[in-house]
C-alpha cells in the first residue's frame, strides 16, 4: 500500500534580521530537510503574523526583503519548494476567521504567550491584566493553525515554545471535522531535539528581545568585530579552559565537524588564548558564510528578483488554497443559492 506523501510547512515571521542563531536552528536544518524527495514542503514569510509583534511598515517591509533574501542565500530551492508571502493568500485569512467560529475564548486564553503578557501586567500591579494586548496577539494561534491546515500539513517543525500552537491547531481542527465534516489534516510537530541553540554576545540566547545578536550577513569586517565582542572569563592563554559553557566553543561546534570539535577541546585544555579562539572562530564561520553573504548581497540589490519567486510561489500556493477553501465553504454552508432546492 502507498504510504501518504508527509507535507511540511514552516513560517518565518517578518520581524527582524535573521541571526546566526536563526541559521544555525532553523534555517540550515530546513533548508536540508527540502532537498527530501519524499516531502512536499511550504515555506512562507509570515507578514501578517508579525502585526502582533510589529507595527512598524518600514520595518516589516525591509524584514520581508531580508528574511527573503537570506533563505534563497542559504540555498532554499523555490524550483523544489513552494515559496510565498503569507500575504499573498487571501484564502489563509478568510480561514482564520472561518475556523475562529469553532475556536473556544477558553482555548486561546490558555495560550502562553497571551498569559505571559497578562502575568507581566499583574506583576507591574495593573489594574487591566490585558493592557497592551492586542487581538492579533491574542488570536495569534487561530491564524497559525489556518497556515498550517490550508495547505494540509502533516508535518510542522517546531520549537518546544511552539509546541502548544500546534496542539491548539489539532483540536481546532478536530472541532471543525466533528461539527461540520472531515476535512482537515490533524497535523504532527516535528521537535528536534538536537536543534542548536546559540549563545548571544552575552552568553544569554542568542534573541532579538536581547539585543545580543551577530546578524547572519554583516560585512565581513563587522562579523569579525562582533565576534571579538563575545564576552569570554578572565583565564590567561595557557590556563586550561573548559569548553563546556564557553559561548565561543557552542558556537563552534554548531557549525564544526565532531572531529573539528574534538580537535578544539583538546586546545582548549592546552589553554587557547581567547583572542586565538575568536580568530579561529571567527575565520571559520565566514569561510561557511563567505558564499551565501555575497549571494545575499546580489539578491538585495535586485528586489524585484526575489518578487518574481514569491509571486511564482504564491501562484502554485494558490492552485491549492483556492480549491481547497471552495469545499470549506461548502462544509459551513457558503454555498451557491441556484443549486438550492425550492
Amino acid at each position: 500500500m502507498k504510504q501518504p506523501r508527509h507535507v511540511s510547512l514552516t513560517g518565518i515571521t517578518t520581524t527582524g534580521t535573521p541571526h546566526l542563531g536563526n541559521y544555525a536552528g532553523a534555517i540550515r536544518p530546513a533548508i536540508a530537510a527540502s532537498r527530501r524527495d519524499d516531502v512536499d514542503s511550504f515555506y512562507f514569510l509570515a507578514d501578517y503574523h508579525s502585526l502582533a509583534k510589529n507595527l512598524d511598515p518600514d520595518t516589516i517591509a525591509r524584514s520581508t526583503l531580508e528574511i527573503a533574501a537570506t533563505w534563497l542565500a542559504a540555498g532554499l530551492d523555490p524550483a523544489r519548494v513552494t515559496l510565498y508571502r503569507q500575504s499573498d493568500i487571501p484564502e489563509i485569512l478568510e480561514l482564520a476567521w472561518i475556523l475562529s467560529g469553532v475556536t473556544a475564548k477558553g482555548l486561546m486564553n490558555r495560550s502562553h504567550a497571551y498569559k505571559a503578557v497578562v502575568a507581566d501586567n499583574e506583576a507591574s500591579d495593573s489594574r487591566d491584566p490585558d493592557k497592551g494586548i492586542s487581538m492579533a496577539l491574542f488570536g495569534y494561534p487561530v491564524l497559525m493553525t489556518a497556515d498550517i491546515l490550508m495547505f494540509k500539513a502533516t508535518h510542522v517543525p517546531v520549537g518546544r515554545d511552539q509546541k502548544q500552537h500546534l496542539e491548539m491547531a489539532r483540536d481546532i481542527a478536530a472541532r471543525f471535522n466533528h461539527v461540520y465534516r472531515e476535512t482537515f489534516v490533524l497535523p504532527e510537530p516535528v521537535i528536534d531535539e538536537h536543534t542548536a541553540v546559540l549563545a548571544g554576545l552575552d552568553g544569554r540566547k542568542m534573541s532579538k528581545s536581547y539585543g545580543n545578536t551577530i546578524p547572519l550577513f554583516l560585512s565581513e569586517k563587522k562579523f569579525r568585530k562582533l565576534i571579538m565582542k563575545i564576552k569570554t572569563n578572565s583565564l590567561e592563554p595557557g590556563e586550561p579552559k573548559d569548553p563546556d559553557g564557553c559561548t565561543l566553543f557552542s558556537i563552534y561546534r554548531a557549525f564544526a565537524t565532531p572531529e573539528q570539535t574534538a580537535a578544539l577541546r583538546v586546545r582548549y585544555a592546552e589553554g587557547i588564548g581567547w583572542g586565538e579562539m575568536k580568530q579561529l572562530l571567527f575565520e571559520h564561520l565566514d569561510a561557511e558564510l563567505a558564499g551565501p553573504r555575497a549571494e545575499y548581497e546580489r539578491l538585495l540589490a535586485n528586489p524585484a528578483r526575489i518578487e518574481e519567486i514569491l509571486a511564482e510561489g504564491a501562484a502554485r500556493a494558490r492552485s491549492i488554497s483556492r480549491p481547497f477553501l471552495a469545499e470549506i465553504r461548502d462544509a459551513i454552508g457558503i454555498r451557491s443559492l441556484a443549486g438550492l432546492a425550492p
